[in-house]
Parts: structure tokens; C-alpha cells; sequence
């Protein structure tokens, strides 16, 4: 079961608006005249009656014609764009490795409205993050610009740790245990996923609320199984992140990984797991989850955008557990609250083509650690409900 996919945000699905090339209205179908049409009368010496063969007016129903693009340019202007366009998609093409389709030889603007949905066609077909491309034109030259987009497709990524303090605590798990707080290490001190007991963290004020929610209500034998539960999220969560902030645990992730014998499909499926997490933290040593985070373009007809997003502190972290009145009344209010939200922080790319150096960056790195993430909230939850 893959854990981390079963819980959404809301009823968000997020969206991006594409802005396309300004057409104007395709050229109205052909009607019927209101009356036929009247033939002129013969002459007293007689002519042949002459008429259009029957079809050519047939003919010209089924012909099809490109729309008419809107243009106000002047002919050396339209030149000027039309040198900028194809400078900037050879840059564009170079940098994605796509091969542009000949269209010099349409007439202006048609053939760039081609070459544009050309690349859009084979950017979608070979880039799993490819958002979409612009042409942008400012005072002093055309060129394209691209955006990437990791989509999260409105997933809470909740790493739960009472399933691995019950781990360690298990003598038929405990090396498979210590191997998996080396992978949660690296992601707490590496890849900076938000801890809940850290009071700089969406969720540490989420329990916080709750917490005072408990206290206030009535003392009964229910709100003290509440307050036990919340004691217990605490109590649990500062004694593993005693042993995640422990610097050792990532000085020995190799050698736990090299020892490791996997005994049964859990024990591979976490030692599968670890080997991806090695290889982000040997290969990506500096890297963590916010370094591409953007915010979506605001709008700029509504000032209120700027408090409307979904940060991505907010649907990735640590949390005590996914299990429990705790953890449903938690995701009740958390989506009550993400259902007021417009837009969501996501991983994204901003590539400009008009002749400045073009970054090199890429969402392999972002790509890789949500599989990861996905895949240790798997285990865990398969553990907790398995567990005897």
C-alpha cells in the first residue's frame, strides 16, 4: 500500500494558466443567399446560357483555411521577431535535446504558431517535468521561456515515527530499524524535512491547538484517553529525534547498509528503500526539499494571493503517527484549512532562452526524493498495521 498517496489535500487540485497567441474569430461558415440568383435576360440574337460547374461551389465548402493571427508589426519588425523566435528555439531545442521542425518556409506568424506547438509536442513526449514553454516579447527582443514543475498532486508527505521507536524496540526488527534511522537522519539533517516538535513547524502548531482544544473541553474518560495520546506524541517524538539529530547515524549509514541481511520482503523492500536514500545523500550531499520551491505567478487582480498558498513546510514532515483519533482529527482540520487555499508551493524550474546563460538545473534530484518519501511512509504504515 502506498502510504503516502491515500491522504489528499482537500478537494485542491492545482491548475496553471497557459497564456496562448491572440487569434482572431476563424472566418463565419458559408450561408445560403436569402434569393437565387437572377440570370440576365437573352437578347434577340440568343446566347448560350453559361453556368459554373456543379462543383465548385462544393469544392470550396470542403476547403479548409488557417485562422487569421492578429499582427500590428511592421515588416521589419516582424523580420526582427522572426530572427529573435528561431535564435531562441535553437537554444531552447540544444538544451532539451529536441529536433525543431522546418517551418521557414510558411508565411509569418504561421510559422512560428507550428514551431511553437512542434516543441511543445516533443517537450510533453520527452521531459516528465516539462510545465509548459512562453514566448516572451519585450522591448528589445522575442525569445522562449520554459517552466518544470514537479507536480505533488496535493499528497500530505507525513513521515510517522512511532512506528520506528516500536522498530527499535522490536528484537526481530531492531537492525532493520537502525538502518532506517540512518534514511530518516539523512532526511532530517540533509534533505531538511520539518520535524513536529520543532516549534518552528506547521505541525508543532497544529498540536499545539489541538492540545489546548483537549484541555478546555470537559474531563471525561475520553479527553484523558485524548491527553494520552498527546503526551504520548510528544514524549515519543523528542526521544527520536535525539537519536535523528545524532550526527553518527549518517557516519555509519554505508556500513549498516554493506552488514545488512534482509530476512524477509519487508527487510528488501527497506534495504531497496535505504540504497536510494545512500545514493541521494552520497550524490546530492548539499541538496534538501525547498531548494526549487516557487510559489505560483500571482495574480495581480487579486491582492490576497500572497495568503492563499499551501507552503510545502506544510504538507511535507515528520509527524508522531497516522494512526488514531490524533492523526484523523489532525487531517480534518488540515484539510479544513487547505480547502480555503487557492494555489500550492511546488518544486519549479524557470528557464529563460534569449541568450544569457541558461542553468543547467533539473528536478532529478526533487524527482528521486519523493519517491523516497513515498516509499519510507509506505513501510512504516505497512509495519504498524502488520505488527503483532
Amino acid at each position: 500500500m502506498n502510504y503516502a498517496t491515500q491522504y489528499y489535500i482537500g478537494n485542491y487540485q492545482p491548475t496553471r494558466t497557459k497564456k496562448t497567441t491572440a487569434i482572431a474569430p476563424t472566418v463565419g461558415r458559408v450561408l445560403p443567399l436569402d434569393a437565387k440568383t437572377q440570370r440576365c435576360k437573352p437578347s434577340a440574337e440568343g446566347q448560350t446560357e453559361i453556368r459554373t460547374d456543379s462543383h465548385v461551389t462544393n469544392g470550396f465548402l470542403k476547403a479548409t483555411f488557417l485562422p487569421k493571427l492578429k499582427t500590428t508589426q511592421s515588416v521589419q519588425a516582424c523580420q526582427k521577431t522572426q530572427r529573435d523566435f528561431y535564435k531562441s528555439l535553437s537554444r531552447l531545442a540544444e538544451h532539451y535535446g529536441i529536433v525543431p521542425m522546418p517551418t521557414q518556409e510558411y508565411s509569418y506568424p504561421y510559422n512560428m504558431a507550428l514551431s511553437m506547438w512542434d516543441a511543445q509536442t516533443q517537450l510533453k513526449q520527452g521531459n516528465v517535468n516539462w510545465d509548459n514553454i512562453r514566448l516572451v516579447q519585450d522591448s528589445k527582443k522575442t525569445y522562449f521561456t520554459s517552466e518544470e514543475w514537479y507536480k505533488t498532486g496535493s499528497t500530505l508527505y507525513y513521515i510517522p515515527i512511532v512506528p520506528l521507536f516500536q522498530m527499535l524496540h522490536d528484537p526481530m526488527r531492531k537492525k532493520t530499524a537502525q538502518l532506517l534511522v540512518s534514511v530518516c537522519s539523512y532526511l532530517y539533517h540533509i534533505a531538511d524535512i520539518p520535524y513536529y516538535r520543532q516549534e518552528n513547524s506547521y505541525l508543532y502548531w497544529m498540536y499545539e491547538m489541538m492540545t489546548d482544544w483537549v484541555e478546555q473541553d470537559d474531563q471525561t474518560e475520553e479527553t484523558k484517553g485524548y491527553i494520552r495520546e498527546l503526551s504520548h506524541a510528544e514524549y515519543l517524538g523528542d526521544a527520536v529525534e535525539q537519536k535523528l539529530f545524532n550526527p553518527i547515524n549518517l557516519q555509519v549509514f554505508e556500513q549498516r547498509l554493506n552488514r545488512f541481511k534482509s530476512r524477509d520482503t519487508f527487510d528488501r523492500a527497506c534495504q531497496k528503500m535505504a540504497n536510494d536514500a545512500f545514493f541521494l545523500y552520497t550524490q546530492y550531499p548539499n541538496e534538501n526539499i525547498f531548494r526549487n520551491a516557487q510559489r505560483p505567478d500571482k495574480d495581480p487582480e487579486n491582492e490576497e494571493n500572497d495568503y492563499e498558498i499551501i507552503t510545502m513546510d506544510k504538507y511535507i514532515s515528520f509527524i508522531a503517527d497516522t494512526k488514531g483519533w490524533l492523526y484523523e482529527s489532525l487531517s480534518d482540520c488540515i484539510n479544513n484549512e487547505f480547502n480555503e487555499y487557492g494555489e500550492i508551493e511546488e518544486p519549479t524550474l524557470c528557464k529563460r532562452f534569449d541568450g544569457s546563460n541558461i542553468t543547467q538545473a533539473s528536478l532529478d534530484f526533487e524527482n528521486q526524493l519523493f519517491a523516497l518519501l513515498e516509499a519510507i511512509c509506505s513501510l512504516l504504515y505497512d509495519y504498524k498495521t502488520t505488527r503483532k
